[in-house]
């Protein structure tokens, strides 16, 4: 019996992961985040995971119905964007506004380029700095942990640290613990943690990129952080790597396959840029945060980072002319 073979371009890999395998591994990773955020902030932080993910499925199953395309509610793409979304927002900001970020995050950033793999930032982060820009009181009003129902605004870490609000800093193990005032999913760098090493257990993310974020900025802090605190600069760097969204994004965000460099220099150039805009913001910045800036910087770059990176095919030779 004749063989038929069949000759395709390479590469030729198989894999038993989908899309919504992967989508799914994510979601376990960011359950811990969640669980400390909803521990923390209360029932509220609950409403607001729940309205973005719902609002983020709903967002894209409607706008897939009003232009007829398949139906990718099932990849569970946006269940992580509404996830990642609620976990980058204070507990205490209005509901309508959660609707309206999920909503820009799907059909403005997503679908509008065509869907999951064609965008080129990261529509969790473009939303929370269209939200930033749209709403920033309610996006700069957050509340300390075990506050209750009657919370009022309080200084974050990083406002203390920049000088911006008067308050007392918590001890490193606090930061770390999540015993202070912030996000939902970015105060507790421990569940966060967690979260990021079952990723790197089930393969889903290289380190590479997260390494080299928290490195170059942890060196810069160091270095040239204007420390006007009572602590030495040991302390005063481990607070900035605690404090504000730097752990959710490098370990989350920065993270993510579509809007990422794939090569392995493009990975760090990627970390290392996300690192030094991280830092600039901070430091020169009238704003005391820089992470969702710097990585849909990054994410804007991507495209020229790879063209540069991308290693030349065994045995390629220029056309002359």
């Amino acid at each position: 019996m004749e063989q038929q073979f069949i000759v395709s371009s390479s590469p030729h890999v198989k894999s038993s992961e989908s899309i919504s395998s992967i989508m799914q591994d994510v979601i376990i990773a960011l359950v811990p985040a969640s669980l400390a955020g909803v521990c923390f902030f209360g029932i509220r932080a609950l409403a607001v995971i729940l309205t973005a993910i719902a609002s983020c499925i709903l967002s894209e199953y409607v706008f897939e119905r009003i232009t007829k395309r398949k139906n990718t509610t099932g990849d569970l793409s946006a269940v992580v964007t509404g996830l990642l979304l609620a976990l980058n927002l204070p507990a205490t900001i209005p509901l309508w506004m959660v609707i309206i970020g999920s909503a820009f995050a799907i059909v403005i950033v997503k679908q509008l380029y065509g869907g999951l793999g064609k965008n080129f930032m990261n529509p969790a982060l473009a939303a929370r700095c269209f939200m930033l820009v749209a709403w920033a009181g309610s996006m700069s009003s957050f509340v300390q942990p075990f506050a209750g129902v009657d919370a009022v605004s309080s200084a974050t870490p990083l406002a203390v640290l920049k000088g911006i609000e008067q308050g007392s800093l918590p001890t490193l193990l606090q930061a770390f613990v999540g015993v202070k005032g912030g996000c939902i999913g970015e105060t507790s760098g421990l569940a966060l943690l967690i979260g990021f090493g079952y990723l790197l257990v089930k393969r889903v993310v290289d380190i590479r990129i997260p390494l080299f974020y928290i490195a170059s900025f942890a060196l810069l802090i160091y270095l040239f952080g204007n420390n006007t605190t009572q602590y030495g600069m040991a302390y005063f760097t481990l607070m900035h790597v605690l404090s504000g969204g730097l752990l959710i994004g490098a370990l989350f965000m920065a993270t993510d396959y579509v809007t990422t460099p794939t090569t392995f220099w493009g990975q760090i150039i990627f970390g290392i840029g996300c690192g030094v805009i991280t830092f600039a913001i901070r430091v020169f910045g009238s704003y005391p945060e820089g992470v969702s800036f710097s990585i849909i910087l990054m994410n804007i770059v991507t495209p020229l980072i790879e063209r540069f990176t991308t290693p030349k095919p065994f045995g390629e030779v220029k056309k002359n002319g």
